[in-house]
């Protein structure tokens, strides 16, 4: 009897792609197998995924005509570009500076004599507001060892009780201890303190305007670095409500005033993080990106959920014909074909016909790895009656896996690299034009002894 190929797509592949996919492969396979039969089992309309309610579920789908949540777009996208660099914000005041900065002597900005972080021979403004960060790590933080001594950022009002910042100092602490934050504080606020780029905003912070706006900068690249140390926030319970508050005792403490971020280095940095940070761009693009991915995404999330009407679709087209049969099964395809085949095989016996899999860009092996293969409980390994796999990779395709090192000893399981030098996502689908890829197969089916 003749051989024959059934070739299975992946995911996202809908009618046109496929035909234009499908006559590529049939075109390379035909020429080195001249007397097998080639077919294609397409199943991407059938059994892929689609919004069946036109997408409502989408916020930002419809256009919103007043503009709601351009604020809040903003801000997030400021804060991202903060968490990815914490001294952004200071590094446009070092390099920016004011319009109306004054004379670096410090001219035109008080110098309270009774200002008990006032530095002898340092005149600018912005000089007394980073002697203040400095002390910052005197507050008595829990994960963070006392420094002896009263606190000089909080004296003592005059009746000899606290005075009212002991008491912001209080829930400075608790909000960090509260927020995971603690442990980081201090090597925060030696990043910044010591950072070339606020030593160069407080030389030109020379007046109490820009001294207050150079506070702000500073609490918000010491919430920001705290929260970096953390993972980005992802390691700390930290709300953005707390972040906000957090950022506002540390102002407060340094002299400034955190109700809105420092309008000079705010004009600039609002503007490049919308350029330059992914969510204004996710939150404008929301619907058309998700229309876009779900055929991808959707339909493996689709098959994980009702795969077993695909895989009695593949069951009925691999066995419609008789003789030896080479499946190929592209990404989603492959998954497919490995339920397919180990559920056959647990159950009922090999899929009668079924002689070899080849899967290519598959992932398969990473979803038996973690536990998530249909067919396999994790662990296991693959049962009597299941075929010859080969499983074809490529490192460039961030979507492809290895199948032998899951299932160690099974001499039935190869891996074949294939090395396209495309970038992903490019390198999903660039297996199809590479000679190597048809050559491996090729071997692998002498090597079944088929044909």
């Amino acid at each position: 009897m003749a051989m024959r190929f059934l070739f299975v797509h992946g995911t996202g592949v809908r009618r046109e792609r496929h035909e234009a996919l499908f006559a590529l492969v049939r075109e390379r396979l035909a020429a080195r197998f001249p007397g097998a039969a080639v077919e294609s089992c397409f199943w991407g309309e059938r059994f892929g995924a689609s919004m069946g309610a036109g997408g409502v579920s989408v916020p930002g789908l419809r256009t919103d005509a007043d503009g709601a949540g351009d604020a809040d777009a903003a801000e997030a996208a400021e804060w991202g570009l903060l968490l990815a660099d914490p001294l952004c914000e200071l590094r446009v005041l070092a390099e920016a500076g004011w319009d109306t900065a004054r004379a670096a002597d410090g001219s035109g900005g008080p110098e309270g004599e009774d200002d008990p972080f006032a530095m002898p021979g340092i005149r600018a403004a912005g000089a007394r507001v980073l002697n203040l960060l400095n002390l910052l790590d005197l507050l008595d933080v829990p994960g963070l060892p006392p420094r002896p001594g009263p606190d000089p950022g909080f004296p003592a009002g005059p009746d000899g009780q606290p005075a009212p910042g002991a008491a912001r100092a209080d829930e400075l602490a608790s909000l960090l201890h509260g927020t995971g934050l603690a442990p980081g504080f201090r090597a925060a606020l030696d990043t910044v303190a010591r950072s070339e780029e606020a030593a160069r905003a407080g030389e030109r912070a020379t007046a109490e305007p820009e001294a207050r706006e150079l506070a702000t900068a500073l609490a918000r690249a010491v919430a920001a670095a705290a929260l970096a140390a953390a993972g980005a926030g992802a390691d700390a319970d930290c709300t953005a409500a707390e972040r906000d508050r957090l950022v506002e005792l540390l102002t407060a403490r340094l002299g400034g005033d955190a109700r809105v971020p420092g309008a000079r280095a705010a004009a600039v940095l609002g503007r490049l993080a919308m350029r330059v940070t992914t969510q204004p761009l996710l939150n404008a693009r929301r619907g058309a990106l998700t229309v876009g991915a779900t055929p991808a995404l959707g339909d493996i999330l689709r098959y994980q959920a009702r795969g077993a009407g695909l895989r009695a679709f593949l069951h009925g087209r691999i066995t419609a014909a008789p003789g030896p049969t080479v499946l190929i099964g592209h990404s989603l395809g492959g998954i497919a074909l490995v339920d397919l085949l180990a559920l056959e095989a647990a159950t009922g016996g090999p899929v009668p016909g079924a002689e070899l899999l080849v899967t290519v860009g598959s992932q398969a092996p990473y979803l038996h790895e973690i536990g998530a293969l249909t067919a396999l409980p994790p662990g296991s390994a693959l049962p009597y009656g299941f075929p010859r796999w080969l499983n074809v990779y490529d490192r460039q395709d961030v979507l492809s896996y290895l199948a032998a090192p899951v299932f160690p000893g099974d001499p039935r399981v190869t891996d074949h690299e294939v090395i396209s030098r495309q970038p992903f996502p490019a390198s999903h689908s660039a297996y199809w034009k590479q000679p190597s890829l048809y050559e491996r197969i090729e071997q692998a089916v002498a090597e079944a002894g088929i044909g």
